[in-house]
């Protein structure tokens, strides 16, 4: 298992340098540039600031200095490789590290609620549905995975503050801080991908149950509890847990739509605004951060395996 784990780590360089090298051509070829303006700004002012950040160079030397294997127009070794992600072209002020710190912290943790939402309300939706096959609860648990489908986020966040904010006064209708504001972008947030994981987990328990092990289990006197948590269960978990590690990914590392509507300061908004403001190295810095998260819960959930099923081996 160790072997594996490092030689897993040690493919991730390339893959991560390879994502690197396409997003960065990909900004670079957008028509513009990060200080081009509806009200054109003058010639000097541009020529400066792009000599100031180093854009006057080659786009290879950019990309270099970016990463840190060249010197940068300071005269420094440092990029991506000692942690350093950047400027901020359209926020002087700060640093792409600076826009981590701030908001990351809080895109993840609702992420992090959202996704036990989702784990949580998917899971025992999707074994009591196959467990109750055709019957009435089997039919609920499917109308509402077919629900959280099909209304996206840009729905039922209106609807949640509709219904949950103004009609009920439950909960506040925006903000962040406070336990209850978590409470309606989390479950709006985690509603899609619950149904999803309803409905995949639906159809991996309806195979495992029919499989032999399942009646030798029943045929042994084993209760029936046992059987389901501890046999079906575990084996039916797998495929889950596969797409467990893209999900989280894309849930910690920011939702436009969610933050948006609930006034939630996290990092999505960062990274839609630094595409149209051409902010190379926020566009950079999100996506790579975003590629270290998915690539390192794809190795946890690699791992996962070996534990759900004693059959998997890794050497």
């Amino acid at each position: 298992m160790g072997r594996y784990i490092i030689r897993r780590i040690l493919w991730m360089i390339p893959v991560l340098f390879f994502i690197s090298i396409v997003t960065f051509a990909m900004s670079h070829m957008v028509p513009g540039g990060p200080f081009t303006r509806e009200k054109p700004l003058p010639a000097e002012i541009i020529a400066n600031l792009n000599k100031y950040y180093g854009l006057d160079q080659p786009t290879w030397k950019q990309y270099t200095d970016y990463m840190g294997f060249t010197r940068n127009p300071s005269g420094e070794f440092r990029g991506v490789l000692e942690g350093f992600f950047g400027p901020s072209y359209a926020s002087r002020t700060r640093t792409v590290n600076d826009i981590f710190v701030a908001h990351l912290p809080v895109s993840a943790a609702l992420g992090l609620a959202a996704l036990v939402i989702a784990v949580g309300l998917g899971v025992p939706l999707g074994v009591l549905a196959a467990l109750k096959q055709n019957s009435g609860w089997d039919y609920v648990g499917m109308a509402v995975a077919i629900f959280g489908v099909s209304v996206p986020n840009v729905v039922l966040g209106p609807l949640f503050i509709i219904i949950f904010a103004l009609a009920l006064h439950w909960f506040p209708v925006a903000g962040w801080g406070r336990l209850d504001q978590m409470v309606m972008p989390a479950v709006a947030l985690g509603l899609g991908s619950s149904a999803i994981i309803a409905r995949l987990t639906r159809a991996s328990m309806l195979q495992v149950i029919r499989e032999d092990y399942i009646r030798t289990a029943r045929a042994k006197g084993l209760s029936e509890r046992i059987v389901m948590v501890r046999h079906a269960l575990k084996n039916a978990f797998i495929p889950v847990a596969t797409i467990l590690g893209p999900t989280f990914a894309a849930l910690v590392t920011g939702t436009l739509v969610v933050e948006q509507i609930f006034a939630i300061p996290g990092l999505g908004k960062y990274f839609i605004t630094s595409i149209t403001n051409r902010d190379y190295p926020v566009v950079m810095g999100t996506v790579l951060l975003y590629a270290i998260f998915l690539v390192f819960s794809n190795l946890a959930v690699d791992i996962a395996y070996a534990f759900l099923d004693p059959r998997i081996r890794y050497s």
